[in-house]
């Protein structure tokens, strides 16, 4: 089935641009293109995408504020395009809190070289969003189908070997691994103002640029009782603490004989993925073994799911958010699939899961599936 797109966006040159780098892959077809709120209502009305791209700036009446419209009056999935720039950043934020299923970086320099490297980025979001929630309360979710990746595409052996020998760690203080890529910006938030000051330290791999991981980490320090940052190499991992990937970099847990630290590797993607979330969860499983709760949480594609299991085979809790609450099912359902989730729940139901899990003295207590009532 053909995606039809709606381009909103002030610049000439950049709806151009964003037609030939769409209109480039076959199941997607620019529908029409709008240059402030006020055009691209009619044209909603007119031609009835399946997509939007929203520029943040906009002439009339910015972004966030049609954006707010839009999804109390009808709901769509949205792909912010969205700048470097630090109001840009916060305003990108805004506008994933408020319902944007992703966005991409609007090109800086010389648009059409910048633009054609974002290329595969554009259309790979485009179609994410065309598999979103908010796409399939809108259709039949068999009529769209996950973008095929032709990539090089890296398992997480070329950061980390997988450790055949599966050692047992000694007794090690306790870790929460978290990962998450399309609509998890939201869904984390949901998780870290959930949790209270008590819990151990959290660590996170989100995709997200570069330019936006330290803007959220920020938000979610204000946001959360938890203390956030984006994390450091060699940095200390305390208790009450919640570290973020870097855009840039894989985040690693490693352990110095008495402390959990963090370690960053500039080395090459990993399931086409800077930072990984398989990554770090090959890292807590190795360091942490059965000290550590690993959650994956909504996004497309398979990142973290390979050794989410194996940190369930070291003896780590493991939680996958469930199909009814995220935004795409790819990630946490090939969890599912490969029987790394010990648990699969309701987003809302997470952090008081974590906080129960924590508490538990018992142990594990079954290594069937089960799902939240």
């Amino acid at each position: 089935m053909t995606i039809k797109v709606l381009i909103v966006d002030d610049s000439a040159l950049i709806r151009r641009l964003l037609t030939r780098v769409l209109e480039s892959d076959p199941q997607i077809k620019v529908v029409g293109t709008a240059v402030d709120p006020y055009d691209a209502r009619e044209k909603i009305k007119q031609l009835d995408p399946d997509v939007l791209t929203l520029d943040v700036e906009l002439p009339k009446m910015n972004g966030i504020a049609f954006l707010k419209n839009l999804m109390r009056l009808r709901p769509m999935p949205v792909v912010m395009v969205s700048s470097y720039t630090e109001q840009g950043t916060d305003v990108t934020l805004q506008a994933l809190e408020i319902g944007a299923v992703d966005f991409v970086t609007k090109p800086r320099g010389e648009p059409v070289t910048a633009l054609q490297r974002l290329a595969d980025e554009l259309v790979s979001k485009v179609k994410i969003a065309a598999n979103s929630r908010l796409a399939r309360n809108k259709r039949d979710p068999d009529k769209t189908k996950e973008l095929a990746d032709t990539r090089e595409r890296f398992s997480a052996d070329v950061i980390l070997p997988a450790d055949t020998s599966t050692p047992t760690p000694k007794r090690r203080p306790t870790l929460v691994a978290i990962g998450a890529s399309t609509g998890g910006t939201e869904a984390i938030k949901e998780v870290l103002v959930g949790l209270p000051k008590s819990m151990p330290p959290i660590v996170v791999t989100q995709h997200i640029p570069a330019g936006f991981s330290n803007a959220f980490a920020r938000r979610m320090n204000h946001l959360a009782l938890l203390e956030v940052h984006e994390a450091e190499e060699d940095q200390l991992i305390e208790p009450g603490h919640v570290y973020i990937a870097p855009g840039s970099h894989h985040l690693l847990v490693t352990w110095d004989g008495q402390h959990y630290r963090c370690k960053l590797n500039d080395g090459p993607r990993v399931n086409r993925h800077k930072p990984s979330v398989d990554v770090l969860f090959r890292s807590v499983a190795q360091c942490c073994g059965a000290n550590a709760i690993g959650v994956i949480l909504t996004g497309m594609g398979d990142d973290g799911a390979r050794c989410l299991l194996e940190m369930r085979q070291a003896g780590a809790r493991t939680i996958a958010q469930d199909e009814e609450s995220s935004v795409v099912w790819g990630m946490p359902g090939a969890a599912v699939k490969r029987g790394a989730a010990e648990m699969v729940l309701p987003l809302s139901a997470v952090p008081g899961e974590l906080v129960k899990l924590l508490s538990d003295s018992r142990g594990r207590t079954g290594a069937t599936c089960r799902r939240a009532p």
